[in-house]
């Protein structure tokens, strides 16, 4: 599909285009392997994957004659009862929906959360393929139009601001890139600059910190259906590392859903810590890391992903001899669009992720 001339020219995108090509070549030239299965109680680690459920752990019964654990079995029962009436009548509903049928049984929406989630271990299938979805928090913007459940069509690039991320889409477009950013502050920031329009034909998601289902699903399809080579722009923090752990690797609670939400081709586009002496960030715009983002990047140094990530070990020791961390927002001291006017574009340009 041809794109509008309103990006760089398209020399810019020859790296991009290079490191894409290795990633196709990387995906299709490696085996796939099958998702192992099990339960949701334990996970185990694997590169092309991520964390995923492992084959032999413990698992726990949940009896309608156990006064227990009868009640909890009633909602069971209530709920995929529920789900059968979504599934045949084609029809879709969110978990607070089903929430609000009755709040009073229900007692609060984490019940609710945490059946949904063991009903779709149990069967080993998606929550979409329960006909649930998610309340979407996070916002996309850029070159990409899709349809929606309903059939309405929805042109991001023709939008002044972002638009929320969808829960159910297809006939997505193509783009050069995607650059996963972490907080909803920098993202806006970007929309304001016209980094979009500037660095078109590009795409631009945020889950305004941890990232919720829709979001996770979305980069997700968007790898799965162009390869488009995803990239995160993160705080030089723990917090902003372990988010993009997330999108990268996913999380425990979501392990039996990993082949459907991680993303391992996703880089380190930004902010490095090695970028803060670099780049001469002043002192007094850094922040002393405190005790609990110590013992979070000691937690993030022991996970098993990192001994696969050399470069990434190598960014977080830095973080961890040199004490202090940065938001984005450091790089304002250089020039309030240094971020969108030089950082991103060299760093695209010249291949500055890891």
């Amino acid at each position: 599909m041809a794109f509008a001339p309103m990006g760089p020219e398209a020399s810019f995108f020859e790296v991009l285009d290079q490191h894409r090509a290795s990633l196709v070549a990387a995906l299709t030239g490696g085996s796939e392997k099958s998702p192992q299965e099990g339960t949701r109680s334990a996970s185990g680690f694997e590169d092309a994957v991520g964390l995923q459920m492992v084959s032999h752990c413990s698992t726990r019964k949940i009896r309608s004659d156990s006064p227990r654990s009868a009640q909890n079995f009633a909602l069971i029962l209530k709920i995929l009862s529920m789900i059968y009436k979504l599934v045949q009548s084609n029809s879709y509903a969110t978990k607070r929906d089903i929430y609000y049928t009755n709040s009073q049984l229900f007692g609060n929406q984490t019940v609710v959360d945490n059946i949904i989630n063991d009903i779709s271990c149990m069967l080993k299938v998606s929550r979409r393929s329960l006909h649930i979805l998610s309340t979407s928090k996070g916002l996309i913007a850029g070159n990409l139009s899709y349809m929606e459940e309903d059939g309405r069509r929805v042109n991001c690039s023709g939008c002044l601001t972002a638009v929320a991320v969808p829960s159910n889409i297809q006939g997505l477009r193509n783009a050069k890139f995607l650059l996963i950013v972490e907080k909803d502050a920098t993202f806006q920031r970007l929309l304001d600059d016209n980094f979009c329009s500037k660095m078109s034909p590009c795409i631009m998601v945020t889950g305004k910190g941890v990232p919720d289902l829709n979001t996770r699903l979305l980069v997700r399809k968007l790898w799965d259906l162009f390869h488009i080579p995803p990239f995160t722009l993160v705080d030089a923090d723990p917090h902003g590392i372990e988010i993009m752990c997330i999108y990268k690797y996913g999380s425990l609670s979501m392990s039996f859903e990993a082949h459907n939400l991680t993303v391992p081709a996703i880089r380190w586009l930004g902010l490095l810590p090695s970028d803060i002496k670099r780049l001469n960030i002043p002192k007094n715009s850094l922040i002393p890391l405190t005790k609990r983002d110590q013992m979070k990047l000691d937690s993030l140094l022991k996970r098993p992903y990192i001994t696969c990530q050399p470069f990434w070990r190598k960014e977080m020791e830095i973080m961890a001899d040199s004490k202090v961390k940065a938001e984005i927002q450091a790089l304002t001291f250089l020039s309030s669009d240094y971020l969108s006017r030089v950082y991103l574009p060299n760093k695209l340009k010249c291949g500055g992720w890891i």
